[in-house]
């Protein structure tokens, strides 16, 4: 009989798909019978906390992140340098975190500086080659470096041909202690995660489905990019006459927004059971491409535009990498036409089912 542990997991706090893919893995550990403690800052907090209101929480000070309005290639550059930075500084104080709640396994989700020597320390990334605009192979050779101070690297997808991350976590061999451990969705966790009639609340008519609303759009990411990208999606769903969802990715916050057009629906969060009721029943999805939306999108099998955040060069990659493949529909921030985006998609099948289980015996 496997010993029960008491398991830290810590979440990077760049937007809320670190967190997000964070659920599934506490699921198993609760199910399991091992002790969760969450470890995390602002919004990935505030969100663990809505999701799993009994366990206790630490804080633990994140590295702020902000793109500006250009999103240019030396403000990402910057920001780099600022991570690294902290790194140093978050490692310093885990240790004391550790003992003070009597820590068994420490995970990290993308946050390097987070191991110790004391107990096992296990990364989650599937960033091992990371795309930079210049020196992707320094970049690689000082995260494989990183990595190498943990005792495993999980990374969330599979081997082989058939993946979501692309060069992302396949582009070479992986010279760290490694295991792919499969997507990471929150709504995997769900026994009927496909599409159905009573789930989506879908008409079939003549073969055809229709749905409550045309489109939900979810917004997330570093300010102020996530303003400019939410004022940008009100704009073309008033343009376009849109029976819509907007979810602001502002968890904390109050739940339901009164909008002065009556066919949008307006929340600043919700939580997982509501978003996935809500995507279901929206026909297409609008969000970033990052790679937890993607991890989503694939488990609930929709078709979506995904609007890459400026700067974010990874994000950049993951759009075209999908779109290459004929999944999603991709345009850039400045040239977001929703109508268009649509009809794009009306030619496109639905992605194909994507294994999501989790490997099991994880700890």
């Amino acid at each position: 009989m496997t010993k029960k542990k008491t398991i830290l997991i810590c979440p990077l706090d760049w937007g809320l798909g670190h967190a997000t893919r964070c659920v599934p893995l506490i699921i198993q550990f609760l199910a399991e019978g091992h002790q969760v403690v969450i470890g995390a800052d602002r919004k990935p907090l505030a969100f663990l906390k809505q999701e799993f209101p009994t366990l206790k929480t630490v804080v633990i000070p994140g590295c702020e992140v902000t793109y500006g309005k250009e999103g240019g290639r030396l403000k990402l550059f910057y920001e780099s340098v600022k991570f690294f930075n902290f790194i140093k500084k978050e490692h310093s104080f885990i240790d004391a975190i550790i003992k003070e709640n009597n820590i068994d396994v420490l995970i990290s989700d993308n946050r390097y500086g987070l191991w110790s020597n004391k107990i096992k320390s296990i990364i989650i990334t599937h960033q091992l080659y990371v795309k930079v605009p210049l020196g992707e192979k320094i970049v690689h050779q000082k995260i494989e470096k990183l990595i190498e101070n943990f005792d495993e690297c999980w990374i969330p997808d599979v081997p082989g041909k058939s993946n979501l991350s692309g060069d992302l976590s396949h582009l070479y061999p992986i010279k760290v202690k490694h295991r792919f451990i499969g997507s990471l969705s929150r709504f995997s966790t769900k026994k009927n995660a496909t599409p159905s009639v009573s789930q989506g609340r879908e008409i079939v008519s003549k073969g055809e489905k229709k749905y409550d609303f045309d489109i939900i759009a979810i917004i997330s990411g570093p300010e102020p990019q996530r303003t400019i990208f939410e004022k940008l999606v009100f704009k073309e769903i008033e343009l376009n006459k849109l029976n819509a969802i907007v979810v602001r990715g502002l968890p904390g916050d109050s739940l339901q927004l009164r909008h002065e057009n009556k066919k949008i629906k307006v929340y600043n969060h919700l939580g997982t059971q509501l978003l996935e009721e809500c995507i279901l029943k929206s026909k297409v999805v609008v969000c970033r491409a990052g790679y937890s939306s993607i991890m989503d999108l694939t488990t609930l099998h929709k078709k979506a535009i995904l609007i890459p955040t400026l700067g974010q060069t990874e994000q950049e990659y993951l759009s075209e990498y999908h779109v290459g493949k004929g999944i999603f529909c991709c345009q850039k921030q400045d040239a977001f036409n929703l109508k268009k985006g649509l009809d794009s998609l009306d030619k496109m099948k639905s992605p194909t089912e994507f294994k999501t289980s989790l490997a099991l015996n994880l700890i």
